[in-house]
């Protein structure tokens, strides 16, 4: 596995145009706010009489992943997500179509980042693409 520093890289050869750079600042957290939500949205298994909501079985390798870069990038991302999960369950709660609203945010904000590539000149594959979801808000985060 790649260390932080090296998925930063990767990541930030991707981001010099500052235009590029702003967009990605809004685009990242709130796709992955919107992918969470699209996590909550697949039906849930019943475990041993349990209802287990599929979010909660993402969170585990993710978090492992996370852990895996260093202790503060699990704690700061572990805050990140719980506060995904609160909104996307907020939502639930208050009965509102958190497919629907989750699906528009994440292709909504996927092609501003389509954008973002385009201004940048390059965009990265597709395997990088799914890996810099959870890169993604490490960098904004890192940002000044």
């Amino acid at each position: 596995m790649q260390e932080l520093t090296q998925w930063l890289s990767d990541f930030d050869g991707s981001h010099q145009n500052p235009l590029n750079q702003r967009i990605s600042k809004v685009a990242v957290p709130g796709a992955f706010l919107g992918a969470v939500g699209l996590i909550w949205t697949i039906p849930s298994p019943a475990l041993f009489g349990f209802t287990v909501n599929w979010v909660w079985m993402a969170l585990v390798p993710i978090m492992v992943f996370y852990l895996k870069l260093s202790v503060s990038i699990f704690l700061m991302m572990l805050g990140f997500t719980i506060a995904c999960i609160s909104l996307i369950w907020s939502l639930d709660i208050l009965q509102l179509p958190v497919f629907s609203i989750s699906a528009a945010l994440f292709i909504l904000l996927e092609v501003v980042q389509l954008i973002g590539y385009k201004l940048e000149g390059k965009s990265p594959s597709l395997t990088d693409k799914l890996w810099f979801i959870l890169i993604g808000p490490i960098w904004v985060f890192h940002q000044k």
